[in-house]
């Protein structure tokens, strides 16, 4: 506190510093790429974890709850859909959309974890809308695919994330990419088709719908950063996900009444005999938020490329850890089809940290 009050009296006291005030208010909600010491010793908001556990441990720590998260919620949703009967995508989606909204508003407004931005217009508003629509849908195929295949296949469909992403730049604001960034893009594609070939459990729909679930992710990117690109509109991650979440709840319920029939009455039938479930579900929409959780908390204490080389691994971590519990068989063909698409995925990467550093 006092340090922020003297920064506050220098800055006051420079009048050459008036015009940009405005600038440094909007960088203050950005993530830092490359985080100093008292960023990574400060803790979550309020509380100061920072100042209980060395730098390295604590980033150890987020780290190893950002891998349980991502691969414990591929691992529930399978389980749920696919073996405990649980075949209401759809409403799990939606329970998933209702426990963001609820701890997105703790996370904010209560622990102070980053600090609260509010929607400034209608035209605002209804972008985000827009948003929360892709992102229902993409949703909604990545759960409903996990009915149909395994996850380790879910996830190497998964890693093509870039390829859509290339194509709906170029297609949507026309940017043009270095062809060594397209030529990388080459074994991902291939990758992908040697693993679907090969895989034991293929089923088209649900090939078909995880191939959606990703394009859309893909989308969801492009679009947000061409809709909210003023500096006026942009929003903090956890503060776009305070708003999206309970727009994508109320996208989804008509949906899941009218695909689903009497989903909740259903639920609860089941709930009442087998109380597990309700533990379930409530862990599967838990772990769902600590998803988006740890992906911030990830960026905020490493950088966004340490965010996307674990992304990079954690497909193949999740593809592992399935088979050893699901048990789902696989072929040395589709292990070879992964691990060019993950190849590919890692050039792309580096293809495209050169493009920008030559740009700059």
């Amino acid at each position: 506190m006092v340090e922020a009050q003297s920064w506050t009296t220098r800055r006051m006291s420079n009048p050459r510093l008036d015009n940009t005030t405005t600038a440094i208010a909007d960088q203050a909600i950005d993530i830092p790429a490359t985080p100093t010491g008292d960023v990574r010793n400060g803790g979550l908001g309020m509380y100061g974890l920072g100042s209980y556990f060395s730098p390295n441990v604590l980033t150890a720590v987020i780290i190893a709850s950002w891998y349980f998260s991502n691969i414990g919620v591929l691992l529930l949703n399978k389980y749920l859909l696919s073996f405990y009967g649980f075949r209401y995508p759809i409403f799990l989606t939606m329970l998933h959309m209702i426990a963001c909204a609820f701890y997105s508003s703790i996370a904010i407004n209560f622990l102070e974890v980053v600090p609260r931005q509010h929607i400034l217009s209608r035209k605002q508003f209804l972008k985000i809308f827009a948003l929360s629509a892709i992102f229902c849908f993409s949703v909604v195929c990545g759960n409903t695919s996990l009915r149909y295949i395994p996850v380790s296949f879910n996830q190497a469909v998964g890693a093509t994330g870039p390829f859509f992403t290339a194509i709906f730049a170029f297609v949507i604001t026309c940017k043009k990419e270095s062809a060594e960034v397209y030529l990388a893009l080459l074994p991902v594609v291939f990758g992908i088709v040697l693993a679907s070939n090969s895989e034991p459990l293929f089923n088209l729909f649900g090939f078909l719908v995880c191939v959606s679930s990703t394009a859309a992710r893909a989308l969801k990117s492009v679009v947000q950063g061409l809709l909210l690109s003023s500096d006026s509109e942009k929003l903090h991650s956890m503060n776009l996900l305070l708003y999206m979440a309970p727009m994508a709840a109320m996208i989804l319920l008509p949906f899941t009444l009218y695909i689903e029939g009497n989903v909740a009455s259903v639920t609860i039938e089941k709930a009442k005999g087998d109380p597990f479930m309700v533990f379930l579900l409530i862990g599967n929409a838990t772990v769902a938020y600590l998803v988006n959780l740890t992906n911030f908390l990830v960026t905020k204490h490493t950088s966004a490329l340490t965010l996307q080389v674990l992304g990079n691994a954690k497909a193949a971590v999740a593809a592992c850890v399935s088979v050893l519990i699901f048990r789902n068989p696989v072929t040395v063909m589709g292990i070879v089809g992964f691990a060019v698409t993950t190849l590919g995925v890692v050039l792309y990467s580096e293809a495209k940290k050169r493009s920008k550093s030559i740009q700059k």
